[in-house]
């Protein structure tokens, strides 16, 4: 079968479409990904991708569409949404190219999409959606926009058109499914859930702390993440414990994050690492006394599974949680985490004390439950597979 793939995002940008793509072609079909060039979390196009137009990687053609580059700005943002938009449109629009299905994988924002209906459209093929980010829950989760504001009502409606013209909605968490149903009144669309493929990484070098209790959170630094009140709460326990907090990853807070480890004096604690490969995360994960997955309580966004917790699972480490909805559900089934009783300072700072309390033999155990979840429930293989039965 051959699969035409939409997604803004591909490799070396570190989005979970690239092992989909790859998946697909291991399963033995043709797959082109049409994506832009590399910028997230680089605020500019990265070094040699500026003349880059076509590339294989791991057996998976992929074209890149030209795009203004990501940077802190909410203007900049807006005109890397809308310069993707433009030229994969421009570009799928006149692809004579023929492929058996359109799968398209929707981060924010959700118009990137826009160019894989207008293809299928024309050739007659079934365009597939797995979503992982709901739009325009997502800009007012972040309050990027206001609800019941004209531009909430008008990327309401965009919206609305947008997910009612597919043929099929794969849902990242369970609770998705309302949203759609109730909020925006897509009732025409088959939707099925779908786990979010997991971002792995095979750990070439493991990282030897120096605290006794060591706590890592790797992802976006936003403003959903609550990586701030993990610092804060770090300033009320690092007298009680010997505890250290690695932090990996970019986003709009990183700014406001380093000021506060700054102001907290708690560069003896936390450390800031900025972006790492897959593989480098691995190292910080194998050795961790607990992987944090955050995820403030914020409207429908807030009970999501966010995308970082399936491949925390997969370390074998245990989980120190501050989330609700189908995420809290996934870690009260598996037994392997602490999981927050709020979102506060206070209650945060608990369960890390809570943590670090544990025996190894107890975090051992703990890991172990998080690893056999993962294989039976979240696996690569496993989700493309989930995938291909959707689409083919």
């Amino acid at each position: 079968m051959k699969i035409l793939v939409v997604c803004q995002f591909y490799y070396p940008e570190h989005f979970s479409i690239t092992d989909v793509a790859r998946g697909f072609v291991e399963a033995g079909h043709e797959v082109l990904v049409v994506t832009g060039k590399p910028n997230y979390g680089y605020g500019r196009i990265l070094d040699g991708y500026q003349d880059v137009t076509d590339e294989v990687i791991h057996g998976v053609r992929v074209h890149r569409c030209n795009l203004y580059p990501r940077k802190k700005s909410k203007l900049s943002i807006c005109r890397n949404y809308l310069s993707f938009w433009r030229s994969s449109k421009r570009y799928l629009r006149h692809l004579k190219e023929e492929f058996d299905v359109v799968y398209s994988m929707s981060l924010s924002p959700l118009i990137s999409i826009v160019g894989g209906t207008i293809y299928a459209r024309k050739h007659h093929v079934r365009h597939v959606l797995h979503c992982l980010d709901l739009w325009p829950e997502s800009p007012v989760a972040t309050k990027a926009i206001h609800e019941g504001s004209l531009p909430y009502r008008l990327l309401h409606h965009w919206s609305r058109k947008i997910y009612s013209g597919l043929d099929r909605i794969l849902i990242s968490s369970p609770s998705f499914e309302r949203y759609f149903r109730e909020n925006l009144h897509v009732n025409n669309v088959p939707i099925e859930y779908v786990p979010q493929p997991p971002m792995l990484g095979t750990a070439t070098e493991t990282v030897n702390y120096s605290h006794k209790v060591n706590i890592v959170y790797a992802g976006n630094i936003g403003t959903l993440q609550l990586v701030e009140d993990f610092v804060k709460a770090v300033s009320l326990v690092k007298d009680k414990i010997d505890i250290g907090f690695a932090i990996i990853g970019m986003g709009t807070r990183v700014d406001a994050l380093r000021q506060l480890i700054s102001s907290l004096k708690l560069e003896d604690h936390v450390s800031f690492h900025g972006i790492k490969t897959r593989d480098a995360t691995a190292g910080y994960y194998l050795n961790a006394t607990g992987i944090v997955v955050s995820l403030a309580d914020k409207g429908w966004v807030g009970k999501t599974i966010p995308g970082k917790l399936n491949g925390a699972l997969s370390y074998g480490r245990p989980i120190l949680g501050c989330l609700s909805g189908d995420g809290k559900a996934i870690l009260e089934e598996t037994g392997g985490a602490i999981i927050t009783k709020s979102e506060s300072v206070e209650d945060i700072a608990k369960a890390m004390l809570e943590l670090g309390e544990k025996s190894e033999s107890e975090l051992a155990e703990m890991g172990k439950r998080n690893r056999e979840y993962f294989e039976k429930n979240l696996a690569t293989k496993c989700v493309v597979d989930k995938i291909l039965n959707q689409i083919i």
